[in-house]
């Protein structure tokens, strides 16, 4: 036969059941607690987006600006944008190719090879500005003048070895 649960027991299964529920009620705030954190946090990467926004607009200003500088460098000498500003400037190019479209009718050009770094080093003079290329060697440095002299369009005579600097 089937014992009938006495009061005692049925105190006990109540106590149980609340203890149960006290534990959920814990962990509820708990996670009430967390998404609070992670609603905040939220909050913080709106922030970060936006400051995120201003830095990739800063980046586009800068672009627009070297993309000016660029176009200012190398305009022909008798436009009205190569007047010259008084600011010294030297533009250091990477590719051999922008130095030429940017060095290309200057008044002097002048050269150096650093045989201990296996580099070459160009400089124009072009509208009161120094544009320089360092690079690999070119592949005949019998005929480098020659070369740079029809490469940049300038006289041999305006090609040197050398260095061009801005005091």
């Amino acid at each position: 036969m089937e014992r009938k649960p006495n009061k005692n027991d049925a105190l006990e299964a109540l106590d149980f059941i609340i203890n149960v529920l006290k534990e959920h009620e814990k962990d509820l705030d708990r996670l009430i607690s967390q998404l609070g954190i992670i609603t905040e946090s939220l909050g913080e990467t709106g922030e970060i987006t936006g400051k995120i926004e201003k830095i990739e607009d800063r980046i586009a200003t800068l672009q627009n600006e070297i993309t000016n500088l660029i176009k200012y460098l190398a305009a022909p000498k008798d436009s009205p944008a190569s007047i010259s500003s008084g600011t010294p400037v030297n533009v250091k190019c990477r590719q051999w190719e922008d130095f030429k479209n940017l060095a290309t009718g200057a008044e002097t050009v002048s050269y150096l090879f650093k045989t201990s770094e296996n580099t070459f080093q160009a400089d124009a003079l072009k509208n009161g500005k120094i544009v320089s290329y360092t690079g690999e060697f070119p592949p005949n440095t019998g005929l480098l003048k020659l070369w740079l002299s029809r490469e940049l369009h300038v006289a041999e005579e305006a090609v040197f070895e050398g260095v061009l600097n801005i005091p």
